[in-house]
C-alpha cells in the first residue's frame, strides 16, 4: 500500500466513523428530545400529580383525625360498659339479698 492509498483509506475510515457517530447522535436525540408541546403536557401532568398528592395528604389527615375520634368513642363506650356491668352486678347482688330477706320473712311468719 503506497502513501496515497493509505491516505484515502484513512480518510474513508474517518469519514465512516464520523458518519456513524453523527447518525448515532441523531437517533439518540430523536428518541430522547422533548418537544414544546410535550413540555406543556408534562407541566399539566406535574400539576395534576401535585394536586393529587395534596388531596391524598388531606384524606390521610382526615382519616387520622377520624380514627382518633372513633378510638376515643370506643374508650368512652368501654368505660360506660364497665360501669353498667358493675351497676348490674351490684343490682343482682342487692336483688339476691332482697330475695333472701323476703324468704326469711316468709319463713318466720
Amino acid at each position: 500500500m503506497n502513501r496515497i492509498e493509505f491516505i484515502f483509506s484513512t480518510a474513508i475510515v474517518l469519514l465512516l466513523a464520523f458518519a456513524l457517530g453523527w447518525f448515532t447522535y441523531w437517533l439518540l436525540h430523536r428518541f430522547t428530545r422533548v418537544a414544546g408541546g410535550d413540555m406543556g403536557e408534562m407541566d399539566r401532568l406535574a400539576q395534576s400529580l401535585h394536586e393529587a398528592e395534596e388531596v391524598r395528604d388531606q384524606a390521610l389527615l382526615y382519616m387520622e383525625n377520624r380514627e382518633a375520634e372513633l378510638l376515643n368513642q370506643i374508650a368512652q363506650t368501654e368505660a360506660e360498659l364497665r360501669a353498667a356491668m358493675e351497676g348490674l352486678r351490684d343490682a343482682r347482688l342487692e336483688a339476691e339479698e332482697m330475695r333472701g330477706y323476703i324468704e326469711r320473712m316468709h319463713a318466720n311468719s
